[in-house]
């Protein structure tokens, strides 16, 4: 397979998902057609700079609707992205874990999550993305989206903190909750200093919902038994904590490559099964 750099793409990914140039004018959020689809990662619908929406935030919106709509459009875009990539999204093309990386390289004692952690992403999945929004209504039944309204710390910094610096009538408004949501904010980024991804391993229900494609999808990686030595490098090196040369396919690999790197014999290589 051709190496591909990163660092490089998950730029390009960045700017292309935040190519609103018209935001940094202080002209508001785009409401154009393309907000009517969404991208494949996390990327805050308020954000001024967002060319498209959130399928996180897209999905708890069909689901609080009140009309008892089914968010097939955006499942079926997740799916089909899922089939072909799984996780991948998460190492090469979410702006926030790209923060979350940067933020990781920053020179200091580090320590790593327990692994139990990485259950809770389903769990804020299943509660705050699915359940609350259906079940937790007001009297005219409509829900809220509990995900993106109480927990997102990408929301946060890309669509609450920017619009309340372009806004003064906004800040005369700041309340309890947009103080909490900076906590976790706040939160996520010291843990991002001192571990990797904490966003990505604890919380993010997208990441939860890529991880069951990983064991199917087309783009995958491969260990070459014949040439592995059971060195445990590969494993060594995943900041995700999953053991490479036993499950190279782990539900929690972001197929970030440092796996591929640090192999001596060479026995770890991607493939595209059809």
């Amino acid at each position: 397979m051709v190496k591909v750099n990163r660092k490089f793409v998950q730029i390009i990914s960045t700017v292309i998902t935040n190519a609103n140039i018209k935001g940094f004018k202080g002209q508001g959020i785009y409401k154009g057609p393309l907000k009517k689809g969404c991208v494949p990662v996390l990327n805050c619908y308020s954000c001024p700079l967002a060319v498209s929406s959130c399928p996180i935030g897209s999905i708890q919106a069909i689901l609080a609707s009140g009309k008892y709509k089914f968010p097939f459009y955006i499942l079926g875009i997740l799916m089909l992205i899922g089939v072909f990539l799984g996780r991948l999204v998460c190492g090469f093309l979410c702006p926030f874990g790209f923060v979350q990386d940067i933020l990781y390289k920053i020179k200091i004692p580090k320590f790593k999550l327990p692994n139990w952690i990485k259950y809770i992403k389903y769990v804020v999945l299943l509660i705050f993305v699915i359940l609350l929004p259906i079940l937790w209504t007001n009297e005219l039944g409509m829900g809220d989206p509990a995900f993106c309204k109480y927990i997102c710390p990408v929301g946060t910094l890309e669509g609450g903190i920017p619009l309340i610096l372009m806004s003064n009538s906004l800040r005369n408004f700041i309340g309890f909750l947009f103080k909490w949501k900076m906590v976790i904010l706040i939160a996520t980024i010291i843990l991002s200093i001192y571990t990797f991804r904490p966003f990505c391993k604890a919380i993010c229900p997208l990441g939860a919902i890529y991880s069951f494609f990983n064991p199917i999808s087309i783009y995958r990686l491969k260990i070459d038994k014949d040439k592995c030595i059971s060195c445990k490098k590969c494993s060594k090196v995943c900041n995700m904590g999953v053991e490479i040369y036993k499950n190279p396919n782990s539900l929690e690999c972001i197929r970030c490559g440092e796996c591929i790197r640090a192999c001596p014999s060479k026995a770890i290589k991607t493939i595209i099964n059809l």
